[in-house]
């Protein structure tokens, strides 16, 4: 390859990097957040919906299983289908991000915090998915959710 050949491949190269870093720059960030509040916002609002599917078994395992600090069993089970149903909607429409992440990461931690035998199984897959929700929910918390919301619609509002 000669020099000539090698100059013109770089220029090429660094048009094309022009061109996406144009095309992307501002919303390549507000696409992963929204991806971000789509995954982890379904995680918990399916989590929920399946509480309220079988609110018999709900109370069971808020009763027999999960051991929630301080509140009662029957509470405990209406304030996590809440939390699971409640925040994930406000994620996926970006409407008051921060503070839902941060309500759902508390719904996540004390699920975690509840049910100790996640620690003790042989695969840690269960402990790690609770893990990654908790980060996802502090990216959020962090960094908002982005232009694709309604959080920006509003803050453009003003």
């Amino acid at each position: 390859m000669t020099s000539g050949m090698a100059k013109d491949l770089t220029l090429r190269v660094n048009g094309l990097n022009g061109f996406f870093d144009r095309l992307l720059e501002g919303w390549s960030g507000s696409l992963l957040l929204l991806t971000l509040r789509i995954y982890v916002g379904w995680a918990f609002f399916h989590s929920g919906m399946l509480k309220v599917s079988n609110w018999p078994a709900t109370l069971a395992l808020f009763h027999d299983e999960y051991k929630v600090p301080i509140l009662p069993p029957d509470i405990a089970a209406y304030a996590g289908a809440f939390g699971e149903l409640f925040f994930p909607v406000l994620i996926f429409g970006g409407l008051l991000t921060r503070p839902a992440a941060l309500g759902l990461f508390v719904v996540n931690a004390i699920a975690v915090l509840s049910y100790p035998q996640l620690f003790t199984f042989e695969c840690p897959a269960a402990i790690n998915q609770h893990i990654e929700w908790g980060m996802a929910l502090l990216l959020l918390a962090a960094f908002g959710a982005g232009r694709i919301s309604l959080d920006a619609l509003f803050a453009d509002k003003r």
